[in-house]
C-alpha cells in the first residue's frame, strides 16, 4: 500500500519526477506513479483518487505543465495534501504551470514547490516533512538529512592559518 500518489499528465514528465522518486525512496516512503490527464481523463483521474485512498495514499503530488489544472483537481477530489509540481513544458519555461498551480479557488489548497526537477526533489522532502510529524524514525530521518545538509554548508576559515 503506497503512502504516496505521485501524477502526472503525460509519460513525457516521468524523467523529471525522477529526482522526487529516489528521495522518497531515500527516506523509505512508499510511492506509486501514475499518468493520468486531469484534462483529457477526468473520470479516470477521479477514480484513481477514489482507489487510491481506500488503499491508504495519505499525500498526492501533481505534476503537469502549462495550463496545470492536474494538482488543483487533485485537491479538489480529496482532502489529503496534494503537493503541487510545475513543470517546465511551454514557451514561458514553466511559468505559466507555476501561476496555474499557485492559483485555486479557496478551499481548493495545493502546496506549490519549485518549477521542474529541483521542485519534485523538494515535493518528496516536504512529503517526508509532513509524514514526520506522526512518524518518529522518519522525523529521526529528516533530522539527518537536514544535519547532513548543514555540515555540506558549513565553512570555516582560520585566520591564523
Amino acid at each position: 500500500m503506497p503512502t504516496v500518489a505521485v501524477v502526472c499528465g503525460s509519460r513525457s514528465d516521468l524523467p523529471t519526477l525522477k529526482g522526487c522518486f529516489e528521495v522518497l525512496d531515500s527516506y523509505g516512503i512508499s510511492w506509486e506513479a501514475s499518468v493520468i490527464s486531469a484534462h483529457r481523463q477526468a473520470d479516470a483521474l477521479h477514480a484513481y483518487v477514489d482507489e487510491a485512498e481506500g488503499s491508504g495514499v495519505q499525500i498526492f503530488i501533481g505534476a503537469a505543465g502549462l495550463a496545470a489544472h492536474l494538482p488543483g483537481v487533485l485537491a479538489s477530489l480529496t482532502a489529503k495534501p496534494v503537493i503541487g509540481i510545475p513543470l517546465d513544458s511551454g514557451s514561458l519555461g514553466g511559468a505559466d504551470a507555476l501561476y496555474a498551480v499557485v492559483q485555486m479557488p479557496p478551499g481548493v489548497p495545493v502546496a506549490t514547490v519549485a518549477i521542474g526537477g529541483v521542485g519534485a526533489k523538494n515535493a518528496a522532502h516536504l512529503v517526508a516533512r509532513i509524514l514526520a510529524l506522526s512518524d518518529a524514525e522518519l522525523a529521526d530521518r529528516v533530522a539527518a538529512f537536514r544535519d547532513d545538509q548543514a555540515s555540506k554548508a558549513e565553512l570555516r576559515i582560520d585566520p591564523s592559518a
